[in-house]
């Protein structure tokens, strides 16, 4: 299940954003456009009273890019959409009454040394010719702009120092996430970029047959500094379970890509990427992101 913009008989949405001291802007946007859902998010956020502080701010091109309206998230009141969209939930009947559980997760700082973490810079930065599209790979035609980054599938000259650190760690995350132990079968891990309008929809990490045995989400922050983005906060959306199955909830949490730091979740959770601004476009000044999940034996049954 996912959450769906609709629109009535038009693909372009005439959207007035209402910020603090009577102020309001107006601009159009793709029923489909990240910055649309991500300024959704914002206002379903605030209905459901989120409390975590986020410093995301939206960066919006004015007159075909010769101006930008910049503000944070705070400041934002409400939208006014032309037609009228609303967020639809299709399974929003048979889920009423049902008890949300809070999705569990752990962030770390300073999970690399300085050192470490400046070495992965500079290689990422070495083999950005090889890192591919995600689009081409994750995009689908039900879901034509689920995914928008570049990822290294293939970094053995890092990888293994990260994911013996990794493994480290791992029993206790486990135990503060409150998840029970489980065999390892193999850790997943690829070098993933997201620079200028990058973004990753709302999904879960091991809902097909083929990632069934996904069961701890990870993900690593690293970038240069000073910090040459913003956006691209991790929402992590609270459950809902109904008939043996999860379902994300309206409420989430606000992860902020701290650099240096990792965060565990599992994997059923259901999450999402928000834009990054990346003014110098550069490839150098992308959010970087060792991410993957920790694989279960097949035999082994919870």
């Amino acid at each position: 299940m996912e959450f769906h913009l609709e629109a009535i008989a038009s693909a372009k949405v005439k959207v007035n954003i209402l910020l603090n001291g009577g102020h309001n802007y107006t601009i159009w946007l793709k029923t489909n456009s990240p910055l649309l859902h991500s300024l959704l998010a914002v206002i379903r956020g605030k209905s459901q009273q989120q409390t975590e502080p986020s410093s995301q701010w939206f960066h919006i091109p004015l007159e075909e890019g010769n101006t930008a309206l910049s503000f944070p998230q705070s400041s934002l009141v409400g939208l006014v959409t032309e037609p009228p969209l609303l967020l639809h939930n299709p399974a929003a009947n048979d889920l009423q009454g049902t008890n949300i559980l809070t999705s569990p997760y752990i962030q770390i700082d300073n999970f690399l040394s300085e050192t470490e973490k400046l070495e992965l810079i500079n290689y990422s930065l070495e083999k950005q010719a090889n890192f591919v599209d995600t689009g081409t790979i994750t995009n689908t035609a039900y879901h034509p702009d689920h995914r928008k980054s570049v990822v290294l599938y293939q970094f053995p000259e890092v990888s293994e120092i990260f994911l013996r650190r990794l493994r480290e760690i791992i029993p206790f995350v486990l135990n503060k996430l409150g998840m029970g132990f489980f065999p390892i079968s193999h850790i997943e891990a690829q070098l993933t970029a997201h620079n200028d309008n990058n973004y990753f929809r709302l999904h879960s990490d091991n809902g097909t047959p083929e990632t069934a045995t996904r069961e701890l989400t990870y993900s690593y922050y690293f970038y240069r500094e000073p910090k040459p983005f913003s956006g691209g906060e991790l929402l992590l959306y609270d459950r809902i379970i109904h008939n043996s199955s999860y379902y994300p909830s309206d409420r989430f949490h606000t992860i902020e890509p701290r650099n240096n730091s990792i965060v565990f979740f599992p994997s059923q959770c259901y999450h999402e990427v928000l834009p990054v601004t990346c003014v110098s476009q550069a490839f150098a000044d992308s959010r970087f992101t060792i991410n993957g999940w920790v694989r279960r034996d097949e035999s082994f049954q919870f």
